[in-house]
């Protein structure tokens, strides 16, 4: 082959990699700069009566908070998915929890809630809540299901909760990123990483870890390296058999199980 073939073929592989370079580049550019709309699916709000939505004031949104007040000193704070409507749950929480107050928080975005979700501005919402309802409640059982898991576990180790339970967890959306994103620098490029590891081993409150069998989201892999994080004999793991990420609360053992461990 001759040289000036050579040079040519050189020049080709060159250009060919440098645009392969700069499409890699900017997929990664535009990974770091959607990311948050890749992890949050806002959603409206079903349940719209008056009395069953209370607005918590912060300093830069107005949150909503789906509410089912009761006096005495059980309640129940509930921190939902990535792409749920958390006040679709009152009706059966109200009639399985009866003795406990309610309340929903509808993340940054969501049900009516102002601003951006962040998982800073979650978690600082998130602590709000838990102040203003420790102040008549000071038994609270703090909930969360799969996004929300990571919310409730971070809640739980900075606040004096009486309970926790896991639904759907996971060790920390980064391990989850890895998976989808595989070819991609995900620990340089996300943001809200919810560390839930980090946070299991300051827990010491009694803690419920709820999976489901056939779950396609959250690999129990992920479920389990959360679980060996907490102390021994804080938390307990369970499966519900025969469910997936999305149909775990059809199944009548889930309100039983939160209701045990309440």
């Amino acid at each position: 082959m001759s040289s000036t073939k050579l040079s040519r073929m050189s020049r080709t592989l060159m250009s060919l990699f440098a645009f392969v370079a700069v499409a890699y580049l900017m997929l990664c550019a535009a990974l770091f700069v959607f990311q948050r709309a890749l992890i949050y699916y806002p959603q409206p709000r079903a349940i719209d009566a008056p009395e069953t939505l209370l607005t918590l004031q912060v300093a830069d949104a107005q949150v909503r908070v789906t509410v089912r007040p009761h006096d005495g000193p059980k309640a129940l704070i509930y921190f939902g998915g990535n792409a749920e409507d958390v006040s679709r749950n009152l009706p059966d929480f109200s009639q399985a929890f009866a003795d406990h107050a309610i309340y929903l928080l509808h993340y940054r975005g969501y049900g009516g809630s102002s601003g951006s979700p962040s998982e800073e501005a979650i978690q600082r919402d998130a602590m709000t809540l838990f102040d203003m309802v420790y102040n008549t409640h000071p038994s609270i059982a703090v909930v969360g299901r799969s996004l929300g898991s990571g919310v409730a576990v971070r809640l739980a180790s900075q606040r004096p909760a009486s309970r926790l339970i896991l639904i759907s967890p996971y060790s920390s959306l980064e391990d989850l990123a890895v998976r989808q994103f595989r070819w991609f620098p995900v620990k340089w490029l996300l943001q809200d990483k919810y560390e839930s590891w980090k946070y299991a081993a300051h827990i010491t409150i009694p803690t419920l870890l709820i999976a489901a069998e056939h779950d396609e989201v959250i690999p129990r892999s992920s479920t389990e390296r959360l679980y060996m994080h907490f102390a021994k004999g804080v938390a307990t793991l369970q499966v519900i058999p025969g469910t997936g990420h999305n149909s775990i609360s059809e199944s009548p053992l889930y309100l039983k199980m939160l209701g045990a461990a309440l």
